[in-house]
């Protein structure tokens, strides 16, 4: 069992920064678990918390059932892939995987035989007797991941091991980590601030803000029912709209165009509340249209399989994925009309509640 329970944990640098506060997170045995969020939000802290690099001035950290708090990184079974490979330029490919081998006092024999599977996976076996130096970066990469794999670690760690490639070969990458990740059985933590690694890798997400997690939940749970206002507007891409409103009796009404709800939990009529709603669940028609909010385009953005209009909503801003070949002109009033079930109601940022990992 490679389940890791994160208790409590809290870290405050000198000056009174809490990179950490309070953070509880529990990754079960063989999970692949993603810590998305922006820079500073207290990812890689966390992740260099699991890797024993740092210590938490609160709170406890458990590893396969046992308390690895104080313990050194050497000594708890871990395997790391850092954001800028980390390979020695003066060994050979070979001997950059084996180094860690090399370092646990493994028998030549077994230390052969696991560089090999690992260059095999990661199709690199033609590569062993190059340089560093020598390599690609997707190349680097995956001598990077490959020497993680020779450990046949339970944990493996990965800190934003893609951030350093171009945008194709990350595309190529993410898919070739995604296959390789789920035929091996140990427990990973991926921190990235790449949105769409988070949600096309991971099997859950932990969205992180100001050394807090504010959701943890499935990729596309997190992209259809954020639970913070936060979540909402930095996942997706575009993210996802956020209108003030305010509770009615049968619902929620915006820019004075009432909707139908059933009942929510937590809201009375009379409260403010953002109403969320992603670009592709909305239709730009005809002004005619009943039952549709009345907007103004503002811009019209062209992005190959469909167009990105931004619209005025009365003061507030909305966009709107529309078909390519639709025609619309900035000024133009048009109606836009909300698919059925594809409302969700926020609690403004102040009223907040703590999330529950």
């Amino acid at each position: 069992m490679a389940e890791i329970r994160i208790e409590h944990v809290t870290k405050i640098y000198p000056g009174r920064v809490k990179a950490l506060n309070d953070i509880s997170l529990t990754i079960a045995d063989g999970e692949f678990m993603v810590l998305l969020g922006p820079s500073g939000c207290g990812k890689t802290t966390l992740l260099r918390m699991i890797a024993g690099f740092e210590q938490p001035d609160s709170g406890a950290i458990w590893i396969d059932g046992r308390d690895v708090t104080d313990v050194p990184p050497r000594r708890r079974g871990l395997a790391m892939v850092f954001q800028s490979y980390a390979l020695f330029p003066h060994l050979k490919v070979f001997d950059n995987i084996a180094f860690g081998l090399r370092m646990h006092g493994k028998p030549t024999e077994e230390l052969r035989s696991r560089v090999s599977e690992a260059a095999e996976l990661m199709e690199i076996s033609p590569f062993l007797e190059r340089y560093p130096t020598q390599l690609s970066g997707g190349q680097r990469q995956r001598v990077a991941v490959a020497r993680a794999l020779a450990m046949d670690a339970s944990v493996i760690l990965m800190d934003e091991p893609l951030s350093n490639l171009d945008a194709l070969l990350r595309l190529n990458m993410r898919a070739e980590l995604k296959r390789l990740l789920n035929q091996v059985s140990a427990t990973t933590v991926y921190v990235t601030h790449d949105q769409v690694e988070a949600l096309s890798m991971g099997d859950r997400t932990a969205i992180m803000r100001n050394g807090e997690i504010l959701q943890v939940d499935e990729p596309m749970t997190v992209y259809d029912r954020p639970s913070d206002p936060f979540v909402a507007g930095f996942i997706g891409n575009p993210p996802m709209n956020l209108l003030e409103g305010r509770m009615s009796s049968d619902g929620v009404e915006v820019d004075g165009h009432p909707f139908e709800l059933p009942a929510q939990e937590g809201f009375q009529p009379g409260d403010p509340v953002l109403v969320g709603v992603r670009a592709e669940n909305m239709e730009l028609m005809p002004g005619s249209t009943p039952d549709a909010l009345n907007g103004r385009v503002l811009v019209v953005e062209p992005l190959g399989s469909f167009q990105l209009v931004t619209l005025a909503v009365g003061k507030q801003r909305l966009k709107v994925s529309a078909p390519v070949h639709a025609k619309f002109d900035a000024g133009q009033e048009v109606r836009i009309r909300v698919m059925p079930g594809s409302l969700r109601l926020l609690r403004p940022a102040t009223n907040r509640q703590p999330a529950r990992p």
